[in-house]
């Protein structure tokens, strides 16, 4: 048994998650009064007069202390031992963690990854939890640097697990029951309403239905060929930031899905203790457009790019990083600068840089004097080298002059 040596170790045991550890584990309910106790009978036991204990609710009852060191005295002796250092004293004694797996499959061993994928991986699942957190607040298309704060102390409160066998997984453990305060605050405050917060299992579930909605979406546009989907999914979360989250998941891959396994010792849980979302490479390119999509409506200034990164700025420790791309999009600034939103994706740009490869970049354009800007720019995927987009495109231009249309300019 775990000790609690003293009485007020007592007190860290939450008695309602105790409950459900119990009724979880296969003690059953025989009795209860809201708010004062409830009453347990064993596994296999069905009479409420042999076996059965009471779990104290009202922590000032002056038999509390006593009730619950029979309670516990109870569940974890020789009868019940196994179960109880399974499955119940751990989960008991340590805050409720909510599991996101973020799993990617590679032509490698199980477990194994090349090292750039593995680094997007963990990039696009960071993007996933900061666009379902900013989703909380306030669902939007397209939120650039909005809510970002917020978003961050959530992050701020994951840990990330190991991964496990079964191509390559990211862990992301989520606390279920601790507080994100809506507002930073630097000292103390007697305020309440400045101290307040979003329960961290709220944010998670926010997380939950922006991928759900984004699953729904994708389907919607398998039957339709519509991406009125993705306009329909915004108030559920879905936005410009969760759709290239999910594409960094997605492109590549022979098949990816990212799992939930809720905490079920947390009271009000859901039906059913585990989400999971499936996608495919074949998803990526939808994804892409929706993207496109969702940005370009919410701000007219927002383009994307395609080119060739020419140019690396000294990254500096409070700066995402900027490069200079050369644009190969017709219509657009020859050369563009690119100050990225995501710290991350600098290391993408590098890749890009050092491989002669040509990026994908959507952002806000400025022109700044002589030069023109991307802001709250997102390096969406490299797209092949260089040398062949050149070609690809001369041959198109060799097809328009000779009277032909392009194929993705087909009605």
């Amino acid at each position: 048994m775990t000790e609690l040596s003293t009485e007020a170790d007592l007190w860290r045991v939450d008695p309602e998650r105790l409950t459900s550890l119990l009724l979880e584990t296969g003690w059953h309910m025989v009795g209860r009064r809201t708010g004062i106790y409830n009453r347990l009978a064993p596994p296999g036991v069905e009479d409420a007069r042999y076996g059965s204990f009471v779990v104290p609710l009202d922590r000032e009852a002056p038999e509390y202390v006593e009730l619950m060191q029979g309670v516990l005295a109870q569940a974890s002796s020789p009868a019940y031992k196994n179960v109880w250092a399974r499955a119940i004293a751990p989960r008991l004694f340590t805050d409720p963690i909510d599991e996101f797996r973020f799993r990617k499959e590679a032509a490698l061993p199980s477990g194994l990854i090349s090292w750039r994928e593995g680094e997007r991986l963990i990039s696009s699942a960071r993007r996933t939890l900061i666009a379902g957190a900013k989703s909380y607040v306030d669902p939007v298309r397209h939120f650039g640097n909005k809510h970002g704060q917020f978003a961050n102390r959530y992050l701020d409160s994951v840990l990330m697990g190991q991964t496990e066998p079964g191509s390559y997984i990211v862990k992301a453990l989520a606390p279920s029951a601790s507080t994100v305060p809506l507002r930073k605050t630097s000292a103390p405050v007697l305020d309440v309403g400045a101290a307040a917060g979003a329960l961290s299992r709220d944010v998670s579930e926010s997380v939950m239905k922006a991928l759900a909605a984004t699953v729904e979406a994708i389907s919607h546009f398998r039957s339709s060929g519509s991406l009125s989907g993705f306009d329909a999914g915004v108030r559920e979360g879905i936005s410009y930031e969760m759709t290239t989250a999910v594409l960094g998941i997605a492109e590549d891959a022979d098949g990816s899905d990212i799992t939930i396994e809720w905490d079920t010792s947390m009271p009000g849980g859901f039906d059913e203790p585990v989400s999971r979302y499936e996608f495919s490479g074949g998803d990526a390119p939808v994804l892409g457009k929706a993207a496109h999509r969702l940005a370009a409506a919410e701000h007219s200034e927002f383009v994307s790019v395609t080119g060739r990164v020419h140019l690396l700025a000294r990254k500096e420790a409070d700066s995402p990083g900027v490069f200079g791309v050369e644009n190969l999009t017709t219509g657009q600034p020859r050369k563009v600068r690119v100050r990225l939103a995501d710290d991350d994706e600098y290391h993408e740009a590098i890749h890009a840089y050092e491989e002669n490869l040509a990026v994908h970049v959507s952002g806000r354009l400025e022109r700044e004097g002589n030069l023109h800007w991307l802001y709250d720019a997102h390096l969406v995927r490299t797209v092949g080298h260089v040398e062949a987009l050149l070609s690809a495109r001369e041959a198109d231009r060799q097809q328009i002059t000779s009277g032909q249309m392009r194929f993705d300019e087909l009605p």
